[in-house]
């Protein structure tokens, strides 16, 4: 059966960074695939003014999620703006209840960056928030609430660690060593970060930095390249493993110190 799967993470090439080899698996196998992201990436740039680059990353954003077949959705919050308030949360719950998501993959809840962290947050809070009737979101549109809570995931950090440098271990991971040529294009689409990566990150090649990362994530469970994910299963969120059923047990792996926390 078709399922609506959406992936909402702060910046534009951070799905692709973090899970457009899965979202790649996913789409194949016949899946309506979202990905949002929070911001434009308007800080993204030392040369172009905050609405250029934006236009720019728009584009480039939408051309990435057209290469599976995927829709693109920019919340239109700003990069360093992601707060959590009553507003924002709204506005994600609003933008769950326009997708009617069975699935939710986000960014982890601990990273490098305060838009990651906090968008996390605001949508982990929203899978709560869609399927209460009472929630009142009128003013950002007129959807209806969803059915139930969606399944959610979390996406790794960046490196697979957290801000002192510790693991953030995997509940599993993906082997995307069959996407990768896929991955990189979507990457790829994100043509402008080039120089940004280089300048603010330090970033020489950053798709070298793609396939390194890819490589960490798939070494925890013996994969070329992978992805790692995060199960959150605290009440009462479904407990079912509704992604590892999607993909199929082919493309699982299980790290061997893997545990059943949140």
């Amino acid at each position: 059966m078709t399922k609506k799967i959406v992936c909402i993470h702060a910046h534009p090439d951070d799905a692709e960074l973090f899970a457009a080899g899965t979202l790649s698996i996913l789409a194949g196998k016949g899946h309506a695939i979202t990905i949002v992201t929070m911001t434009p990436g308007d800080c993204g740039s030392k040369h172009r003014t905050a609405s250029e680059i934006a236009a720019i990353r728009r584009r480039e954003a939408a051309a990435a999620a057209a290469l599976i077949g995927a829709q693109y959705i920019c919340a239109e919050f700003r990069d360093l703006a992601i707060f959590e308030t009553d507003e924002a949360r709204r506005r994600v719950t609003v933008l769950l209840r326009r997708i009617q998501p069975d699935l939710v993959i986000t960014a982890s809840p601990v990273d490098y960056h305060c838009d990651h962290e906090t968008t996390s947050r605001l949508v982990r809070d929203a899978c709560f928030a869609a399927p209460a009737p009472n929630y009142d979101t009128s003013p950002w549109g007129d959807w209806p609430p969803m059915a139930a809570i969606p399944h959610l995931y979390f996406a790794d950090p960046v490196e697979g660690l957290d801000r002192d440098g510790n693991p953030v271990p995997p509940h599993f991971v993906v082997n995307v060593t069959s996407q990768m040529d896929m991955k990189r294009s979507m990457f790829g689409c994100h043509e402008s970060q080039r120089q940004w990566l280089l300048e603010h990150h330090g970033m020489e090649d950053y798709m070298k930095t793609l396939d390194e990362w890819a490589g960490k994530a798939g070494s925890h469970a013996g994969f070329a390249f992978g992805e790692g994910f995060r199960h959150y299963r605290c009440h009462p969120y479904p407990l079912s493993p509704l992604l590892e059923d999607l993909l199929g047990p082919e493309s699982i792996g299980r790290p061997a110190a893997a545990s059943g926390g949140h």
